[in-house]
């Protein structure tokens, strides 16, 4: 079975889209609304333009209000790693429930299994992070046209 077909989710919920968005923004070399960016990858508009708006306070695409308006990519397709828009899209951490103000409930076993767990995925998501570095969308278009016919 190929991983295509798994549906195979790493990271933040939000990765594959916002990948995927700016993919489209380099092929296309322009501006394109959300709402274009939205079918091309099959998302609700609304949903698209909260992505594109976290992209965008992380300085990887711009955005131009207005009737012509839509968003284009701030940097070269080739200056944007994986790793950046894996931070720029993630979410904060949730609290752990045996964080500071730890209850009773921290000194069982489940309580510790819980920190001990959630270290262990930060460590790594931190490694995930480091090896999404060494792609960058210019990659991920170039592998895309090689499948291509």
């Amino acid at each position: 079975m190929s991983t295509a077909n798994r549906g195979i989710n790493v990271g933040p919920p939000r990765f594959k889209i916002a990948v995927h968005s700016l993919v489209w923004l380099a092929k296309s070399g322009g501006l394109l609304s959300s709402a274009m960016i939205a079918s091309q990858v099959q998302s609700h508009a609304t949903f698209m333009r909260r992505v594109l708006q976290v992209l965008s306070v992380a300085g990887i695409v711009e955005s131009r209000g207005g009737r012509e308006g839509g968003y284009q990519l701030k940097k070269c397709p080739n200056e944007i790693t994986l790793g950046e828009v894996y931070c720029a899209v993630r979410t904060s951490p949730s609290d752990s429930e045996c964080g500071a103000e730890a209850g009773s409930e921290c000194g069982t076993i489940g309580g510790l299994l819980d920190v001990e767990l959630e270290k262990i995925l930060e460590e790594t998501e931190r490694k995930t992070i480091e090896h999404l570095r060494q792609y960058t969308i210019a990659d991920v278009v170039e592998r895309i046209d090689l499948l291509l016919p």
